[in-house]
């Protein structure tokens, strides 16, 4: 069937008092961008919930995309009908038929924001539900927790008419609780971590390092196409390219093999707080793990944070490896992630690194380095892609996904 209007309820949004309008705001914001590409499309975000009027849009295609929306508790697709009890007769029976099933029961929930209305709720309960059984058969009346509730909603333009409740993705509308960078890499964690972020309200933009040749084109756009898997919790989401060939050459020449992950790291910190800071971020995201690689123990989590004051939050800091990947799974960024393209990280990762690295050698190796100069010469050349939903990076790489796998 193809419905008329969604009617969404906010869900955690009820408890924001005060501020309750601005989080409205935003979520109303934040389903204008994820729809971008249904022009017809018209959302009207009020106080106790939204109306999206889809004039003629793909009401599956527009589903699909709300369940993905953060700050949505659930939503009900409903079909206008003319002020006419004769008309929604007609239109409840073809709605339960649709999805009738043997032994199926129901009830009519009537509700009315036009008072003036002729018939009242009861009556309209009576008439509609009436009509429903006698127009098919097989059909049984349950009033407490029956398989199908037809929702009737008289207003001033029409009577709207729904039957599902669907399920929303929870949380808070992304802006909501600032912005914040993530480091993305083009493994399982860091999607994860971002997703996670965005879950909470947090507006993340993506810094990533690709270090060419060492890293090929096709790796930087398989970090952006991850990106482009997170754009529908929110609409659109920036691309933070940061060139980090030069640095990576530099530390790998000057500084002894066990320390090479530690001062990159505290580089790819340096630089996101750097951005952070030039860009409004309040924060920057990982997706570390604690102990799941050498980077990952809290002596070096403590050697590399050592270079910021800026918080540093970890999402998945005390996940396993498979809860990780079941949210992976879940949001359709696992598959892309285990393709074989090497990351700077990966690329110039040393043999035996130190897991219980010293702030103080880290300070010292550094001390020998042009740190300043490298960053700087780093950030010169930083570039950023605005990416949105049904943005693809990499459909004309495919034969070399084909020979890599």
């Amino acid at each position: 069937m193809q419905y008329t209007e969604i009617m969404v309820r906010y869900g955690e949004l009820s408890t924001k008092g005060k501020n309750r309008r601005n989080f409205i705001d935003r979520l109303g914001f934040n389903v204008r961008s994820a729809m971008h590409d249904f022009p017809k499309l018209v959302v009207k975000a009020h106080r106790d919930r939204m109306h999206i009027y889809l004039n003629g849009e793909d009401s599956d295609k527009v589903i699909e995309r709300l369940k993905q929306v953060f700050g949505i508790q659930n939503f009900s697709p409903s079909v206008r009908v003319e002020r006419d009890v004769e008309a929604v007769k007609e239109k409840a029976v073809e709605m339960i038929n649709e999805k009738f099933f043997d032994g199926m029961t129901f009830k009519v929930n009537t509700r009315r924001s036009d008072h003036h209305f002729v018939y009242d709720t009861n009556e309209l309960n009576e008439m509609i539900g009436g009509y429903v059984l006698q127009n098919v058969p097989g059909l049984k009346v349950k009033m407490k927790n029956p398989d199908i509730t037809l929702r009737v909603e008289v207003r001033c333009d029409g009577i709207y008419l729904s039957h599902e409740k669907i399920q929303g993705a929870g949380g808070l509308p992304v802006g909501t609780a600032g912005r914040a960078m993530l480091m993305l890499s083009g493994g399982i964690d860091s999607p994860v971590a971002g997703y996670l972020a965005m879950k909470r309200g947090v507006d993340i933009e993506m810094v990533h390092f690709f270090s060419p040749p060492y890293t090929s084109e096709q790796a930087l756009n398989k970090a952006k196409e991850l990106t482009a898997k997170l754009t529908p919790y929110v609409g659109r989401i920036q691309f933070i390219e940061v060139p980090f060939t030069e640095i990576q050459e530099t530390v790998k020449h000057d500084v002894p093999s066990g320390y090479l992950m530690t001062i990159q790291r505290r580089f790819m910190l340096r630089l996101t707080e750097a951005l952070a800071k030039k860009r409004g971020g309040l924060a920057i995201f990982n997706g570390e793990a604690l102990g799941q690689v050498a980077s990952q123990t809290l002596e070096s989590m403590a050697a590399i944070n050592d270079v910021t004051t800026m918080p540093v939050l970890r999402p998945v800091v005390s996940m396993d490896k498979n809860e990780i990947i079941k949210i992976a799974q879940k949001i359709d960024t696992f598959d892309l992630s285990i393709m074989p393209f090497e990351d700077c990280c990966t690329v110039f990762a040393p043999p035996a690194p130190k897991t219980k690295p010293k702030i103080d050698r880290a300070r010292y190796y550094e001390s020998r380095l042009d740190v300043d100069g490298l960053i700087q010469r780093a950030l010169d050349g930083v570039k950023v892609t605005n990416i949105q939903i049904g943005d693809s990076f990499l459909n004309d790489s495919e034969q070399a996904f084909s020979e890599l796998l």
